[in-house]
Order: C-alpha cells, then structure tokens, then sequence
C-alpha cells in the first residue's frame, strides 16, 4: 500500500511539475512575442527609409509600392559569439534587408549570405 502511495505522489509531482513547465514556456512566449513586435515597429521606419534610399538597378518603392509585405526581423547565429540581424521588406517583389546594428540596407540580398 505504501508503495501504490509512493508512485501516485511521484506522478502527481510529475503532472504538477509538466503544469508548471508549460505554464512558465507560454509566458515566456508572450513576453518574447511582445518584444519582438516593440522592436519590428521601432525599426521599421528607419528600415523604410534606408531601403528606398539604397542605389540600385532596382528600386524599392515601399510608398507607392502595388504589393508591399515586411518578412520581419531574423537573426542568424553565425558562430558562438556572434548573431547577425536582420529585417526583410518586400516591396513589388524587391526585397531588402536591413541590418538594425550597421544601419545598412541591401537591395535583393540574400540574408545567409551577408557579412
């Protein structure tokens, strides 16, 4: 009997234990979802502005632009120390990254292929 109440302690601990994972991952996630938006809107004026003013044989025209779409902010961790950001616009099928930290934007880029 004492053994049947052991196991039911332990998976109840184990149930509670999963609850509280869960919860913990799921306000995680709002509080990251709420910074990464915080972030896209401060940036995407100055990623707007950068894009449209980048020489190029195509031009992005965000204002004025038929079908505008923004990708959003991605990042790639290049090795151990260092991660690399970006935030993509499409405009017109041109798209542009932005780097938030150089305050650069490159026309039709790839973003894996960036330095």
């Amino acid at each position: 009997m004492t053994f049947q109440r052991i196991v039911i302690a332990l998976l109840v601990l184990i149930v509670a234990g999963l609850g509280a994972i869960g919860y913990f991952e799921w306000r995680m996630a709002a509080q990251v979802r709420t910074l990464k938006a915080f972030v896209e809107g401060y940036v995407f004026n100055e990623a707007v502005m950068a894009c449209e003013q980048v020489k190029s044989s195509t031009p992005f025209k965000w204002n004025g632009g038929k079908s505008t779409s923004v990708i959003g902010l991605n990042s790639v961790k290049l090795d151990k120390y260092n991660v690399s950001a970006s935030y993509t616009l499409v405009a017109d099928l041109v798209y542009c990254d932005y780097d938030p930290i150089k305050r650069k934007a490159e026309i039709g880029s790839s973003f894996l292929e960036r330095e």
